[in-house]
C-alpha cells in the first residue's frame, strides 16, 4: 500500500448517547427499560449509535489508505500529545470540533459530520465519503485553511485555560459570584451570576443567547436593542466580547461595567472575592475547570496561538 504521507492522522471520536446510558445503567436492556419507562423512544438512541459507529469504521478504513491512523476518544484529548505534523479529524457534533481545537498548536483540524440528517454541522463541512478526495489536497496544501481566534485566561497561580467558543468565570453552582472587575481603566466590585467571554466562533452560541435576552428586556421597555452587534464578529477577529450575567447593584457592589470588548492591549482582569466554589471553564466543559477562589487574579485576553480549520 502506498500512503499519501508518513505523518499521522488522529481521528477523534466521542461516545454516543447509547454508550453513555449503558455506562450509567450497566446494560443496554436496563438502559432501554429506563428510557421506555419514561415514555421516550429508545430506538432513536440505537439508530444514532449505529449510524455513528458505522461512520467511525468507514472513516478509519478510508484514512488507513492514506496514512497511519490513531483513533482517540474525546476524553483523552486534554492529556494527549499531538505531533507537530499530525492532521486531526473530529468526527462528531460541532462541540467536538471546539473541544479538540483548543488543544492543538497549529495542526490542521478537519470537521467531519457522521450523520448529516441528524446534525446541522456548522463546523462540520465534510462527510466521510469526502475524505478520500480531501486528504491528498490537505497533504499537498491545496485546501483553504481558516484561522480561528481563541481566548485565554491566565491566572496568578500559573494556570492557563484556552477557549475556542467562550470562557465562563463565576460560581460552580447556582449562587452569586463576587469579584473585582477591571477593564479599560475602570474597576469596580461586582456580584453576579458570572461572566461570559466569547470569541468570534462562539458568537453564535452562548453570547448570542445572552444578548438576545438583554435585547428582549430593553425592547420591552422601549429602548434600542444592539442589532447587528455580532455581524462583523468573525472567527478570526482580533478581539473578544465579555458580558456580565445579572450584575447586582448594592451598597458594596456596582453594575456599571456589564459589557465590552477585550483585546491584547485592553485585557479583562478579574480578582476573585469568593471563599470557595469559584471556577473558570471553557467551551461548556464544566468538568475541565480551574479554581477561581479568594485572591486569584485572572487576566482574560486573546490567546497567542490560533486554531486552524480545513475548509
Amino acid at each position: 500500500m502506498t500512503r499519501s504521507t508518513e505523518n499521522k492522522l488522529v481521528l477523534v471520536t466521542r461516545r454516543t448517547r447509547l454508550e453513555e446510558l449503558i455506562q450509567r445503567f450497566n446494560t443496554e436492556g436496563q438502559a432501554r427499560f429506563y428510557v421506555e419507562h419514561l415514555g421516550a423512544d429508545f430506538s432513536d438512541y440505537q439508530q444514532e449509535h449505529r449510524q455513528y459507529r458505522e461512520a467511525v469504521a468507514a472513516a478509519n478504513q478510508l484514512l488507513s489508505r492514506h496514512a497511519r491512523v490513531q483513533v482517540l476518544d474525546r476524553s483523552f484529548v486534554p492529556n494527549f500529545v499531538f505531533g507537530p505534523h499530525d492532521t486531526v479529524l473530529a468526527l462528531g457534533q460541532d462541540g467536538l470540533v471546539a473541544n479538540v481545537l483548543k488543544y492543538l498548536d497549529g495542526q490542521p483540524l478537519i470537521g467531519v459530520n457522521p450523520d448529516p440528517a441528524r446534525w446541522e454541522g456548522v463546523l462540520l463541512p465534510f462527510v466521510v465519503k469526502d475524505l478520500d478526495r480531501l486528504l491528498p489536497e490537505v497533504f499537498s496544501a491545496r485546501r483553504p485553511l481558516h484561522e480561528v481566534s481563541m481566548a485565554q485566561a491566565s491566572l496568578n497561580t500559573g494556570e492557563t485555560l484556552c477557549a475556542v467558543n467562550d470562557i465562563f468565570i463565576g460560581p460552580r453552582s447556582h449562587t452569586s459570584a463576587r469579584y473585582e472587575i477591571s477593564t479599560g481603566g475602570l474597576s469596580e466590585r461586582q456580584s453576579s451570576s458570572g461572566i461570559i467571554v466569547s470569541t468570534g466562533m462562539g458568537a453564535s452560541g452562548w453570547l448570542r443567547s445572552v444578548l438576545a435576552g438583554a435585547a428582549g428586556i430593553v425592547s420591552s421597555v422601549g429602548g434600542e436593542t444592539p442589532q447587528g452587534l455580532l455581524d462583523d464578529f468573525r472567527w478570526e477577529s482580533d478581539y473578544l466580547y465579555f458580558s456580565v450575567r445579572e450584575p447586582w447593584p448594592s451598597k458594596t457592589t456596582a453594575s456599571s461595567i456589564s459589557f465590552g470588548r477585550v483585546t491584547r492591549e485592553a485585557p479583562l482582569v478579574l480578582v476573585s472575592q469568593m471563599a470557595e466554589n469559584g471556577v473558570i471553564f471553557s467551551d461548556g466543559i464544566e468538568s475541565d475547570f480551574v479554581q477561581f477562589n479568594a485572591g486569584t487574579r485572572a487576566t482574560i485576553t486573546l490567546a497567542e496561538r490560533r486554531g486552524i480549520l480545513v475548509g
